[in-house]
């Protein structure tokens, strides 16, 4: 059974094959997740190690700061298209462009700066199956250069549907047609982690699909195995999809799986739990 949209990926062998191509535009997302005494993670570039090696062409994009609103204090927030516009043109970015992205260690990364770019319009973003890992697992040659593409004319026209708000999340609670499905781990999702957002459990009604489990040795699973995973849990039948996390990252995961293999009505809450915790009023369930 092959994906509904095999667009969307692309392959380590696949994309060294189109190195030479003018019109590709590469770019490393990498972000690492480190312990931190003042929340569950702190986030941290991964652009030093981008300089000590990354695919041939490649460019930096900067999630953290770059490509997010600073100014809400949750991390990762979804900023004003005009801010994505101009740093996407920055990076090169034109309208016609074949654009892949990529990232270390977690394929999440990778599928949020896909998310941003399909968001914004883009035609032709492919993710990198695999991540860098991949890329040096194929005996790949890899660059410590700086490239720098062209200023970009990428004109940004967003599917506001594409992302949903606390309001929205609210609302599915008690929609039935709304699956609303929580990336994280399940002893995240259950209240059971000593790890949280600041309360635990999950969002009331919302079921778990470990965004890890969609994928095998840092590559998305095969086609056949995400229908099985997404539709046992009721993903494929539902009228909309509604991804959530910690906050707008992991869950991109679970909405990309779904946009392979053809559920077209899925959206990200950007806030997610990051957001939802900080008001008591917004109901939270323990247990799986």
């Amino acid at each position: 059974m092959a994906y509904q949209h095999p667009e969307y990926l692309i392959s380590a062998t696949e994309l060294s094959d189109q190195l030479d191509d003018p019109n590709l535009r590469i770019y490393d997302a990498t972000v690492y997740l480190r312990p931190s005494e003042k929340g569950p993670y702190r986030a941290e570039s991964g652009e030093q190690n981008f300089r000590e090696g990354h695919v041939p062409g490649a460019m930096f994009l900067d999630l953290i700061e770059a490509a997010s609103d600073t100014t809400t204090n949750l991390g990762f927030s979804l900023p004003k298209p005009a801010q994505l516009e101009s740093l996407f043109r920055s990076l090169g970015v034109n309208d016609e462009s074949q654009v892949v992205v990529y990232s270390t260690d977690n394929m999440m990364w990778a599928t949020r700066a896909w998310w941003l770019l399909h968001y914004c319009g883009h035609p032709n973003v492919r993710v990198l199956n695999g991540g860098f890992d991949a890329w040096v697992a194929n005996d790949l040659d890899t660059s410590d250069q700086a490239t720098s593409y062209p200023i970009g004319s990428f004109a940004v026209n967003v599917d506001p549907d594409r992302f949903a708000d606390k309001s929205t999340v609210l609302k599915a609670v008690s929609d039935q047609a709304v699956c609303t499905v929580n990336a994280l781990a399940p002893a995240m999702h259950s209240g059971e982690s000593p790890i949280s957002y600041g309360r635990p459990g999950h969002i009331a009604g919302s079921i778990n699909v470990f965004y890890d489990d969609l994928l095998l040795d840092g590559h998305f699973r095969r086609s056949e195995e995400l229908v099985e995973v997404l539709s046992h849990k009721g993903l494929l039948q539902a009228a909309k999809v509604i991804a959530y996390c910690g906050g707008g990252i992991a869950a991109t995961i679970d909405a990309f799986a779904c946009l392979l293999v053809g559920q077209e009505q899925v959206a990200v809450y950007d806030g997610s739990m990051s957001e939802w915790v900080k008001d008591v009023s917004l109901p939270l369930e323990i247990g799986p």
